[in-house]
């Protein structure tokens, strides 16, 4: 007689959840009950799912039924008010995100937060949020797309040959680029992100190793670009002693790729296991960061900011070796993301979910849309927004109200006035979906000063998307 093999999907069909107790089932059930055929094996595991504790003495089921006996966790109390926090350009900021952003001044472990002028609704904390909480992260609050963060080279050849030349830079673009959901890089690049022991010390990391190797250089969907343009410096007193003026630049928005998102996933749902909130909040479910899972999370967070700034640097490598440039200065900044900051005397985890971090003398690269110029920036250290400034113009249409509202037609219109050529993109990204830029920054006055400004010129995005004719 043949010996029981059973798989997880057989206990997932018969109730199981997706949790540890899969797997010691099969492990009771494969050596304690090995002679069984597999509708016995099944029929008994489906005992015990239904009543588990007539089995939890049982000397092997017992095991099994001890995880499916577990105690839900009361539901944690809010704070009967939001605590106070500071709003930045608050009268173009929609009325979700605020709701949004009160929501998370009242988890019991806020400890500060505030609203940055391009804030818009997203999910748990509103996109523009900047939260600090004690001993704890939440992984919902940093986002999806751990580390994603801009980058800018300013190189050393002439401006004027970007237009006179705009033909080789807009090869060299497409050739050394890849955008897109589950896109892998011709070749595998190698990096010393790729040999961080966590891979081997983590198991969910080690998991994501090969599809981390392979996505290696390449960018995302949606909104994320790799751009030349033109560079303005204006600030004679620029960190690099560079003189005032126009350069070429090359800019680029992407984050952590796979890797990233399914580490997201994975934590919010231990998250929300172990931390049960309010239907309205659920999604700010935390992690304390004296456990295993916090400790865990912060890690693996790291390593994704750490794989995000990789990115970045290959993308640009190739490309700047490939129109014979050489590197005169670099603004790079992550903006989905946590830090642990002293705020008030008081070591804080900082979330800031598509906030720039603008603590004094820090540098940023804060975009504007594919026809609106972005702009380099340099912290003030303004406390009132716990060193924050906003990561872009921000949404002011969802994608889905952008490409009803926009033609083909229009956007071509808009960006021959602007004398960009856009490689990709859809009308989702369409630049009338963004709020104006320089009425975003003239709201943020007191967290930044101006050091430059980047015009695009020549932009690639992913292929397609909604709209495409």
């Amino acid at each position: 007689m043949s010996k029981l093999k059973l798989r997880g999907k057989d206990l997932r069909a018969i109730g199981y959840p997706e949790s540890p107790v899969i797997s010691v089932a099969i492990g009771v059930m494969e050596k304690h009950y090995k002679h069984h055929s597999e509708d016995a094996a099944l029929a008994l595991l489906t005992q015990v799912l239904e009543n588990p504790a007539a089995f939890a003495a049982d000397e092997h089921l017992g095991k099994i039924a001890e995880k499916l006996i577990v105690e839900e966790p009361e539901e944690i109390a809010l704070l009967p008010e939001a605590l106070p926090y500071k709003i930045f350009g608050k009268e173009f900021i929609e009325d979700g995100a605020l709701r949004q952003m009160e929501g998370a001044m009242r988890l019991p472990v806020t400890a500060a937060g505030a609203l940055m002028p391009d804030a818009h609704q997203g999910y748990g904390l509103p996109i523009g949020g900047v939260l600090a909480v004690r001993n704890a992260v939440i992984p919902y609050a940093v986002g999806v797309d751990i580390g994603c963060r801009m980058c800018l080279s300013i190189l050393d050849i002439p401006a004027a040959n970007l237009e006179k030349n705009a033909s080789q830079f807009k090869r060299e673009l497409i050739a050394q680029t890849a955008f897109g959901a589950g896109m892998a890089w011709k070749k595998q690049e190698d990096d010393p992100v790729l040999e961080n022991p966590a891979f081997q010390e983590i198991g969910l990391l080690k998991h994501l190793h090969g599809k981390a190797a392979a996505q290696l250089s390449t960018s995302g969907s949606g909104n994320h670009f790799v751009e030349w343009g033109l560079v303005e410096l204006t600030d004679p007193h620029n960190e690099w002693g560079l003189a005032t003026g126009t350069y070429l630049g090359l800019l680029s928005h992407s984050g952590s790729r796979g890797l990233g998102a399914q580490i997201a996933a994975h934590y919010t749902k231990v998250a929300r296991d172990v931390c049960q909130l309010p239907r309205e909040v659920q999604h700010l479910a935390w992690l304390n960061m004296d456990t295993d899972n916090g400790l865990e999370y912060w890690t693996a967070m790291n390593l994704a900011g750490d794989y995000a700034s990789a990115n970045h640097h290959h993308i640009h490598r190739r490309l700047i070796k490939s129109v014979g440039g050489t590197l005169l200065a670099r603004v790079e900044n992550h903006h989905n993301f946590a830090w642990k900051e002293n705020h008030g005397g008081e070591m804080l985890y900082v979330h800031r979910k598509g906030a720039t971090p603008a603590g004094k003398g820090a540098l940023g690269v804060i975009p504007g849309s594919m026809t609106a110029p972005g702009f380099i920036v340099r912290g003030r250290g303004f406390e009132g927004a716990l060193d924050s400034a906003s990561h872009g113009a921000g949404r002011q249409m969802s994608r889905s109200k952008a490409t009803q509202t926009f033609t083909r037609h229009e956007m071509s219109r808009l960006l021959k006035e602007h004398g960009v050529t856009l490689v990709g993109g859809g009308l989702d990204e369409a630049p009338g979906a963004y709020k104006d830029i320089r009425v975003v920054m003239a709201a943020q006055q007191p967290l930044v000063d101006v050091v430059g400004a980047f015009y695009p010129k020549i932009v690639r995005m992913a292929d397609g998307g909604p709209g495409e004719d």
